[in-house]
């Protein structure tokens, strides 16, 4: 294992700001995998600093096929995390939309430049990314449609999941989509969780891609092959909303089979105690995604829910 300085920026008033990668092996850029490039992303981080773990120790027993480079990033954005600010800290910008970067502009600009272009040259290339809205995952392996997304690859990882989804004009220019511009075969993976860590879907998520390294011969793995990945469109998720805001209480969490007409969840008035909304699944399905914030806006998408059976 080689620990490298993928970027660096003086800094006037402390240590500097520092892109740090993990590099494994040698010989062509086969894998490049990223972790936070949020200051919220704890599960992201996490599971990035267990998969270098893991890595650390099979290259000590011989189990990385010769021939190949994997460089692992924790974090691209240190800095953020430090004070638990999900955006960087001193304009609020989110360097997730900063790809793929200008040298001569912006802060944040700058940081996507210089990471990108050490990581744009690789074969492929995985996200552990969050959603913009605060809540929970069932895990999955998730990519835009950007023309050169490939779902065969996808269900490689063994994940429960393969979501596809159009572009919109915001995604040309995140990670994923220059990763592809650049042809960079690209997948972001999704675990349950964004600012608390969950070992179980971080250890699923690190199997999935040691699995999917086995599949491509880059890696000797011999672990659990996982699921026969379903694949969906994120048209197909069915939104759970509200009708007011107040104090959200849920009846049931990511995974579970629910039947048409079923409890699950309510609004509570945040004044007066009350329950001002009950909330009933429209469909028989799995709760795909559930929003985990104690309190909700009005008109707020706070479970979607996947049709069909559980797995």
């Amino acid at each position: 294992m080689k620990k490298k300085t993928i970027y660096e920026i003086n800094s006037l008033y402390r240590d500097n700001f520092r892109v740090t990668g993990y590099e494994f092996g040698n010989g062509k850029k086969s894998v490049c995998v990223v972790g936070s490039i949020r200051g919220n992303e704890i599960q992201q981080l996490y599971t990035c600093s267990q998969l270098i773990r893991r890595l650390k120790r099979m290259e000590a027993e011989g189990k990385l096929i010769k021939g190949h480079k994997i460089l692992v990033i924790p974090s691209i954005n240190p800095y953020s995390m430090n004070i638990k600010k999900r955006f960087w800290p001193t304009d609020n910008t989110d360097i997730n939309r900063m790809f793929p970067g200008y040298h001569l502009g912006e802060t944040t600009q700058r940081i996507a430049a210089g990471v990108f272009e050490a990581i744009k040259d690789y074969e492929y290339g995985m996200q552990f990314a969050s959603f913009y809205m605060p809540g929970e995952f069932t895990p999955h392996v998730r990519m835009m449609k950007a023309g050169y997304e490939s779902v065969e690859l996808a269900r490689k990882f063994g994940m429960p999941y393969v979501v596809l989804r159009n572009t919109r004009p915001y995604d040309t220019t995140t990670l994923n989509y220059n990763w592809q511009i650049w042809e960079t075969r690209a997948f972001s993976i999704y675990t349950t969780t964004t600012a608390q860590v969950n070992k179980e879907s971080a250890g699923m998520a690190i199997r999935s891609i040691l699995t999917f390294l086995a599949k491509q011969d880059i890696v000797e793995y011999c672990g659990h092959e996982g699921y026969c990945s379903r694949v969906i469109e994120d048209t197909e998720l069915v939104a759970v909303r509200t009708k007011v805001a107040g104090i959200f209480e849920s009846d049931v969490k990511v995974g579970d089979e629910v039947t048409k007409g079923q409890q699950l969840a309510r609004v509570i008035d945040p004044y007066e105690g009350e329950v001002t909304e009950i909330l009933t699944a429209p469909i028989d399905g799995v709760v795909f995604f559930e929003h985990n914030d104690p309190l909700t806006y009005a008109d707020t998408a706070v479970i979607k829910l996947i049709a069909g059976e559980a797995l």
